[in-house]
């Protein structure tokens, strides 16, 4: 997503998803997956105003470990079953994983971010394996 601008409008669609989580006084976590890693940005808690110096450092590239974040997903998703639980998976589609839907999201979401001159459509396919809502960025 580091190309064409597709990582500062995810980071823009990403504050005001956190924002409209600030105002809603809902619970949060945030999970960041680029090249071999997922890392856990913000542990599960109740949402705080955010800003763009708090969204910078997230970077971008070398492939996407999709499984691997969906699993993690899972794991923090299945410990918080008295609420709501809503996943939003922002995405180019670049990845050639295709996980299972997690179990424990009540609620599937997906934001494709796609910008390719041949378009993949692995978003919006996953959107639709998962019976998930789809959202064109």
């Amino acid at each position: 997503m580091r190309h064409d601008g597709q990582l500062a409008r995810a980071k823009g669609q990403l504050l005001a998803l956190m924002q409209e989580a600030y105002q809603w006084r809902d619970h949060v976590a945030l999970l960041c997956f680029a090249g071999d890693v997922v890392e856990l940005r913000l542990p599960p808690r109740r949402a705080s105003a955010w800003n763009d110096d708090w969204v910078a450092p997230i970077a971008a590239g070398g492939g996407t470990p999709l499984a691997l974040g969906v699993q993690r997903a899972q794991q923090l998703l299945a410990k918080h079953e008295t609420r709501q639980r809503w996943l939003w998976l922002l995405t180019d589609g670049r990845s050639n994983e295709s996980p299972a839907r997690p179990a424990a999201a009540d609620v599937a979401c997906v934001m494709d971010f796609e910008r390719a001159r041949t378009p993949l459509h692995r978003a919006r396919q996953l959107a639709a394996q998962w019976d998930a809502r789809y959202f064109s960025a």
